[in-house]
């Protein structure tokens, strides 16, 4: 022990700075020997949000359905459903549900009965939630203006016959001072808050859905999240860094899915320049293949601002084509000349040419291509890149949501056993990782993964040097959309193919090596030795493909050890999966797999009492009830136990003074 404590002497005296003798050292292992027992904090895992912020802020405030299960467990004798939907739709939107009630009843007798009522079921269930906490932990999620009130009802019960008059004198209290409703708002926040510990986001919360800011919003707000970036993120991250080839991605695929939101309302990115632009150059074109992907019941869209979108759509795509040309000749090393695309096209003869093989076009009328020069911007279109550039490099909101997403994320994570990534880890056809060039040097697995985080970080580092910093931007279009990036892994995007060609063998896109052996548990298991990841309950989770429920698809892969869970959450793939999300489940019990129908609204939610339909498919049971001690945290806290038990050594045997606590 002598010898340890010599060699662990500078980290002693740092820890006696705040365990300045024996007592107080000796407190702090008593307190974390206990927090090892607690039971072991829920996590809820998620992927592919796509910007569908309506269901997915539902469900974060449902707990993807905990909250309503511990309801009934704790009144499902004494309230009936009805009841039931009440306090749960209370819960959720507390300041929407409370103005319902007001506008639907004056205050009388009958009101102050529902207030007292309401408020000791709050608390009920409040006390149900925090259980597994410490009281330390709590109070840190409790509103200041009522935390001491909030403190004494979680540890006080109205049943005990000492503590009753006390209890009910702080409801009465509470109502009699006409503060129940910002009360019942307060506690409403604190269920939501306590009820999932950790939320883990897979990745791609951008794209085809209209909210990706105000998804963005509410996470920069949480109290404990983490992200695994998608594809979909790292192009707007590109576009951020000011990267021309993301920034006409992010343009198309919003038009293309009608999605105006998130660029004009969310980040205040200036669309106009772009639709004067389209309206002069494609006024004569239908531009009929452009239409944008619209809900079946959409009525925001009239047929002029349909025709808008879709000139809009058509002249975003052809720059793209054009910006990316000019990226692939600008960075050979990356072998993508397959993809320079537009010096195909007989203009004249109105074919695609490749091979020698003439294709049918979908579409001929190309007035901004220069056949001689088929990848040079128009004057116009260059003025036009330039006012997107500057657009989005300026919006305040959009480099605080892409700040956010680096201080909360990483291209993997590994937590309690859990190797979590968005999409892929490149493999060889054996099975083997994949060595991949990134910037003149060569990583496989967790150093692939650990250098691209590093890379894209260097994008918006201001220490980094110009050249380094400029192969950092341009390489976010290569995650994007390069053969070996982890996030696409597919011999190519086919985007122009789908747009103009109409043999639809050309749309083919080739899977990557992972995709096709990922049902093999030989395989998984190599990807979580090569991360390091241990334990006998291991597993790796991403999301990226969705899950074809409907075709008899399972989530659960490779004997267990893989679960995917894109579920379709965005309205897009609804018709693919045939459900509408997942959100996996890991408490101290073991793993749930959570299904959910698709979402109406949360003004239905409001006024009806719906709620998101959901069904629960037990994916792995633990033989015991998993405690603090069994997961990452809990081997942390060990590890400053066996700390303070040196520093409490060094007390007693005068290596160290102790001192008074100040």
């Amino acid at each position: 022990m002598d010898q340890r404590i010599e060699t662990d002497l500078r980290v002693l005296q740092l820890l006696a700075q705040s365990f300045p003798n024996i007592a107080a050292a000796s407190t702090e292992i008593i307190n974390l020997e206990a927090i090892l027992n607690l039971p072991k904090g829920t996590e809820h895992f998620m992927a592919d949000i796509h910007g569908e912020y309506e269901a997915f802020l539902h469900i974060l405030k449902n707990a993807s359905g905990r909250i309503k299960r511990k309801i009934k467990e704790l009144f499902g004798d004494t309230l009936s459903d009805e009841e039931v939907r009440e306090l749960c739709t209370l819960i959720y939107y507390p300041e929407q549900k409370l103005e319902i009630i007001r506008n639907q009843t004056e205050r009388s007798e009958v009101d102050e009965t529902f207030y007292a009522t309401t408020l000791q079921r709050l608390v009920k269930v409040c006390q149900t939630i925090s259980s597994k906490y410490t009281r330390s932990k709590v109070r840190k999620a409790l509103p200041a203006e009522f935390a001491y009130i909030i403190e004494e009802l979680l540890h006080e019960s109205p049943s005990d016959i000492n503590k009753q008059a006390y209890f009910d004198g702080i409801i009465e209290s509470i109502v009699a001072t006409g503060r129940a409703d910002a009360f019942i708002i307060a506690i409403s926040d604190v269920i939501q808050r306590l009820a999932v510990d950790q939320l883990h986001i897979l990745g791609d919360i951008f794209d085809r859905g209209p909210g990706a800011h105000i998804i963005m919003d509410r996470l920069c707000e949480h109290h404990n999240f983490d992200i695994q970036w998608g594809n979909h993120d790292a192009l707007w991250m590109g576009a951020a860094a000011g990267n021309d080839c993301c920034i006409a991605n992010v343009l198309r695929l919003s038009l293309r899915y009608g999605n105006l939101q998130t660029l004009e309302d969310g980040y205040g990115i200036n669309l106009v320049p772009l639709a004067t632009f389209a309206m002069e150059t494609y006024a004569n074109d239908p531009c009929d293949l452009f239409g944008p992907r619209l809900d079946k019941d959409d009525t925001t869209h009239n047929e002029k601002t349909r025709r808008l979108i879709a000139q809009m759509h058509k002249a975003i795509s052809i720059i793209q084509f054009k910006l990316e040309a000019q990226m692939i000749l600008r960075r050979p090393e990356w072998k993508m000349n397959d993809r320079l695309v537009l010096q195909n096209i007989n203009t004249r003869r109105g074919v695609y040419v490749r091979d020698g093989v003439d294709y049918e076009m979908t579409d001929t009328f190309f007035p901004t291509l220069d056949a001689a020069h088929p990848y040079d911007l128009t004057p116009e279109e260059a003025e036009l890149v330039k006012q997107l550039h500057h657009s989005f490099r300026i919006s305040d909101k959009l480099q605080k949501h892409i700040q956010c997403l680096f201080t909360h994320g990483c291209m993997y994570a590994i937590y309690n056993g859990n190797l979590l990534f968005h999409a892929s880890v490149p493999l060889n056809a054996d099975g083997s990782l994949k060595e991949v060039e990134l910037n003149g040097k060569r990583y496989s697995g967790r150093d692939l993964l650990h250098h691209i985080g590093m890379t894209m970080r260097a994008a918006f580092n201001a220490d980094t040097p110009h050249d380094e910093q400029q192969f950092a931007k341009d390489y976010f279009w290569y995650l994007w959309c390069g053969q070996d990036s982890p996030l696409f892994d597919k011999d190519r995007m086919a985007t122009f193919e789908r747009y103009f060609l109409r043999d639809k063998q050309t749309h083919e896109e080739k899977k990557g090596y992972y995709y096709q052996l990922r049902n093999n548990a030989e395989v998984c298991d190599r990807i979580l030795d090569a991360f390091g990841v241990e334990g006998s309950h291991r597993h790796i989770i991403n999301g990226h493909v969705p899950v074809r429920v409907a075709g008899g698809e399972s989530p659960i892969k490779a004997d267990g050890r893989l679960m995917v869970i894109d579920g379709g959450l965005s309205k897009a793939y609804h018709d693919t999966t045939g459900i509408a999300g997942y959100t996996l489940v890991y408490h101290s019990r073991g793993f749930e797999l959570i299904q959910h129908e698709p979402f109406t609204s949360a003004k239905e939610a409001i006024r009806q009492g719906t709620d998101i339909r959901s069904s629960k498919q037990i994916v792995e049971l633990s033989g015991r009830r998993l405690r603090v001690r069994d997961t990452d945290k809990g081997h942390e806290l060990m590890a400053q136990i066996e700390e303070l038990k040196e520093l409490l050594y060094a007390y007693r045997h005068g290596i160290l003074k102790e001192r008074a606590r100040k």
